[in-house]
């Protein structure tokens, strides 16, 4: 099996990262992954692929697991393309956040317990198994196909461990810490400095929850990275110091008059609230904003912000402070970039349901290390393909029960996709303008669905 030649030209994008027998292999894996409506275990990769048969299937373990090819060569190559097409101009938005694989086995490398939103509330914390990734991802808004949604393409990965677990095949046993342990936030780090080591002469702009939002994040920006986050609730805020007197002895001064806190400044009749709607992606709402710069001293030492308290106008959500190293943008433009950042969870979910990021099996380092990106680097291209060529093949079924539906979902871009690369394939085997070509054309929707 063969994908539509469209889609093909963006995997010989990625020749330089691969000897030309393992981009065959990457080619042969990433048709597959696609193609497969099953778990995308390896096997089942080599099966949807075409590719039983040529070859031992050890070849295809070992692409991931032995292979010589690396992970981030793969991503700056992707990264360049999707910002030459997407932005080629003004700042790049990104969005970092990270995400949960479930897994089973005790001796799966990488694996550990970390907390699971999914299955958690307010009242009780649950805790699951499996790989947790760092994840940088793409923001990009209003496509002419899509002009009400934002997509986040993944574009950097960093599986993160926990500082202790089981040792291998030793239940009960904890292995001694490990010293090059590193938490999540100096994960996203990591990420964020590669993507602005590959756009040197760009400026970034990064949305980050609150995970993301102290020093650990904040002191270790590079210079042409700016940061959207939370102030935390408690958080203490300064004035910017004062000038020096002339004559005055000693050091200066690192911080001004201490701010009042959130709850006071809510209250403070001095500076009345600006009332901003929204009616966007990931934000449709009234919104009453504060804006002040100020610094956010426990985590940014001397670095001014711009600080915007939001409340929401119908009173149904708690107040909240965000804050932006960037000192030109307003409150509106802050918070509408910030809305954005929701698409990331939506990636996540589409990765999980429809392209299999919690299925492989892998148990090798570099094996589970790589093999799961595979599905957000699809993810990634398959939206890319369809703003190139896909949106204008995109069909949607008949429903009479859902008749105005003119955006596509990543699964219409998914469906999309396999029903080209199987017309491709199967469309000259019968005379056009036949009974049995559109009962082929039946049987090829029915193959491409997607969700």
């Amino acid at each position: 099996m063969d994908l539509t030649p469209t889609f093909v030209l963006l995997l010989h994008d990625f020749r330089s990262v691969f000897t030309v027998p393992t981009h065959r292999t990457f080619v042969t894996l990433a048709t597959g992954w696609i193609l497969s409506a099953r778990q995308r275990f390896v096997t089942e990769c080599i099966f949807s692929g075409g590719a039983v048969g040529q070859g031992h299937w050890c070849r295809f373990h070992r692409f991931f697991s032995h292979a010589a090819w690396a992970l981030d060569s793969l991503c700056r190559i992707l990264a360049r393309v999707l910002v030459a097409h997407f932005v080629p101009s003004g700042p790049i938005v990104l969005g970092g956040d990270d995400t949960l694989c479930r897994k089973r086995g005790l001796t799966l490398y990488g694996a550990g317990m970390h907390h699971d939103p999914l299955y958690s509330s307010k009242a009780l914390k649950v805790f699951s198994w499996g790989h947790d990734w760092v994840v940088l991802c793409l923001l990009i808004p209003l496509r002419p196909w899509a002009p009400t949604k934002v997509f986040a393409l993944p574009l950097a990965f960093r599986l993160y461990k926990n500082r202790q677990g089981l040792a291998k095949g030793q239940r009960g046993k904890k292995r001694p810490p490990d010293p090059n342990h590193r938490t999540r936030p100096q994960l996203l780090v990591e990420l964020i400095s590669l993507v602005a080591a590959w756009f040197p002469e760009r400026q970034i702009v990064v949305c980050a929850d609150s995970a993301y939002g102290g020093k650990s994040v904040l002191q270790h920006l590079p210079a042409n990275v700016d940061l959207i986050s939370h102030v935390h609730p408690k958080g203490v805020l300064y004035a910017p110091p004062p000038p020096r007197t002339p004559g005055q002895r000693g050091a200066p001064r690192k911080k001004g008059q201490r701010l009042p806190a959130l709850e006071a400044w809510a209250d403070d009749a001095s500076q009345p609230w600006q009332k901003l709607t929204f009616d966007q992606f990931g934000l449709h709402t009234t919104l009453l904003v504060k804006t002040q710069q100020a610094l956010y001293y426990k985590a940014g030492k001397s670095r001014l912000l711009t600080i915007v308290l939001a409340r929401d106008a119908e009173g149904k959500r708690p107040d909240h402070r965000f804050y932006c190293t960037r000192l030109d943008w307003d409150a509106r433009t802050i918070l509408a970039a910030y809305a954005n950042r929701w698409a990331v969870e939506v990636t996540f979910e589409n990765s999980k349901q429809l392209l299999g990021l919690e299925d492989p099996a892998n148990r090798l380092p570099r094996a589970v290390e790589r093999t799961a990106p595979l599905a957000l680097v699809l993810y990634s291209l398959i939206v890319l393909w369809f703003e190139r060529a896909g949106h204008s093949a995109v069909e949607f079924p008949y429903r009479p029960w859902y008749r105005h539906k003119r955006e596509p979902s990543f699964a219409d871009m998914l469906t999309t996709l396999r029903r080209l690369s199987w017309q491709d394939k199967l469309a000259s085997l019968l005379p056009a303008d036949t009974h049995q070509q559109i009962q082929l054309a039946s049987v090829i929707e029915m193959l491409a669905r997607a969700g």
